[in-house]
């Protein structure tokens, strides 16, 4: 089933959910081993905190997000897919993360414009090598992720990719390519 479950196969409702191709390139960035403990805070439908338990077999991620929806579709996805090694934690970041274990592999999807407290808490709790992860949709959020990084550099080194995805439709007789919107990964390493 891994790497890179179908979008399709997801239980979606209105909640944002990360497309395949970016969440093969973030569990990638993550590192995630068979026992790693990973926390996915912003997790939406679950769809990255599903595809690192299914590589975490022996390990656990606890999946955070603050939209009820979304913790019911979790839920809902961890079930279909026999996820059993993973919890949703109800909670806005960075509340709640300091009663999780500390982790080997973060990966931030939504901050709710909190992302200074949420890489604070998870400096915190990562773990030495560890690795944190984050999704940036827009430019500010993009901003504020490397002006962290550089602010913490004796915490963690880092590494940055920007990622267009296009999809290709048929239109017509002709195969047209479909943008996704742009995505920045930024990938800290805990030194």
């Amino acid at each position: 089933m891994f790497p890179g479950i179908e979008d399709e196969q997801f239980i979606r409702g209105d909640v944002p959910m990360t497309k395949q191709e970016i969440r093969i390139l973030t569990i990638a960035k993550a590192h995630i081993r068979p026992d790693s403990v990973v926390w996915d805070v912003g997790a939406g439908t679950g769809s990255i905190s599903i595809e690192a338990a299914l590589l975490a077999k022996e390990g656990h991620v606890y999946a955070v997000e603050r939209n009820p929806e979304g913790i019911r579709l979790i839920g809902a996805n961890a079930a279909k897919f026999g996820v059993k090694n993973l919890t949703a934690v109800e909670s806005e970041a960075p509340q709640g993360l300091s009663e999780l274990p500390p982790c080997d592999a973060a990966i931030i999807g939504g901050s709710g414009r909190q992302l200074d407290p949420i890489l604070d808490m998870i400096a915190s709790r990562l773990k030495p090598g560890g690795r944190v992860v984050l999704n940036c949709i827009t430019i500010q959020t993009l901003a504020s992720c490397l002006t962290y990084m550089r602010a913490h550099k004796k915490t963690f080194s880092y590494e940055a990719v920007q990622v267009q995805v296009n999809r290709l439709q048929a239109v017509g007789p002709y195969d047209m390519a479909k943008g996704i919107n742009p995505i920045y990964i930024v990938a800290g390493e805990k030194i």
